[in-house]
């Protein structure tokens, strides 16, 4: 068979990474590396397969989905290395995870029986999932160091991490009823960042700007908007129309830099326009 019609497994894949990581006739680049050094490569390629899901591009999702698969053989292989675990072990602790997380699926614990227990709504679903999460929680460390908030990773982004912070505390009722509260805790940290600007203290404004920051997405959380999936879209909202006052400058020939502040606004309002469809007002 020609090489180029076969349709490669995962099998393939596994074999491809040892013999990239192979001491005599691997890659070089790939034999310097270790878990830290991948770390950010791993981060990008999970941040690259949501950028593909927004956009609805599957093609590129396709690929992506790969270079992510292919960060998780990574790392199974350089512990497989190390006599630690392999892709496996990986494979099968993930499947036992799932098994276990989801009782209402597989009662009896069997990933191929018939799922015969009674059907579950979704808040069910969810309060069963916390105190499985908990028990697991329970069983890693001494009662007396356990924390709610133990296995909410500290690597996540920043917004990411201040809603499942806020999650996890409002399982056990640590949390406001319903949002306006929480625009009122949103206004209330706003004002407090202007307090600290009047009185000029840098310390005191970056903190004031994290509660800030931090009441935003508990506003966010309460209205069911994941933060991060906001902030995304805002960023491309803002670069969509900065890019519009580019071009739009770019048509007349006047640099950007030449221009007052109040001309870039009019741009940007335009852009707005364009974007909601409105016709120009003169």
């Amino acid at each position: 068979m020609d090489v180029h019609d076969m349709t490669y497994t995962l099998d393939d894949l596994l074999h491809l990474m040892a013999r990239l990581r192979d001491p005599q006739h691997g890659c070089p680049w790939d034999l310097e590396q270790d878990y830290a050094s991948i770390v950010k490569h791993t981060l990008e390629e999970a941040y690259e397969v949501a950028d593909a899901i927004e956009q609805g591009d599957f093609p590129q999702l396709r690929g992506e989905l790969g270079d992510l698969l292919f960060q998780v053989v990574y790392y199974s292989q350089l512990a497989r290395e190390e006599g630690r675990f392999d892709f496996a072990a990986v494979v099968d602790s993930i499947t036992r995870k799932l098994i276990r997380r989801h009782p209402h699926v597989f009662p009896t614990g069997d990933l191929y029986a018939p799922a015969d227990a009674p059907r579950l709504s979704e808040e069910q679903v969810k309060a069963r999932w916390e105190q499985i999460k908990a028990q697991e929680r329970a069983e890693k460390c001494e009662p007396q160091q356990l924390s709610l908030l133990d296995d909410v990773p500290g690597a996540l982004p920043a917004l990411s991490r201040a809603a499942k912070l806020q999650k996890r505390a409002a399982t056990v009722g640590f949390d406001w009823s319903d949002p306006l509260p929480v625009l009122d805790k949103v206004r209330e940290e706003l004002d407090e960042v202007l307090q600290a600007m009047a009185e000029g203290d840098a310390e005191a404004v970056q903190d004031e700007i994290g509660d800030l920051l931090f009441a935003a997405v508990n506003l966010a959380r309460h209205l069911r908007q994941d933060p991060e999936d906001a902030l995304r879209r805002a960023n491309r909202k803002f670069e969509r129309r900065f890019r519009f006052i580019e071009q739009a400058l770019r048509d007349t020939g006047r640099p950007i830099e030449a221009c007052s502040l109040d001309e870039l606004d009019a741009l940007w309002g335009e852009a707005k326009r364009q974007e909601k469809n409105l016709p120009s007002c003169g």
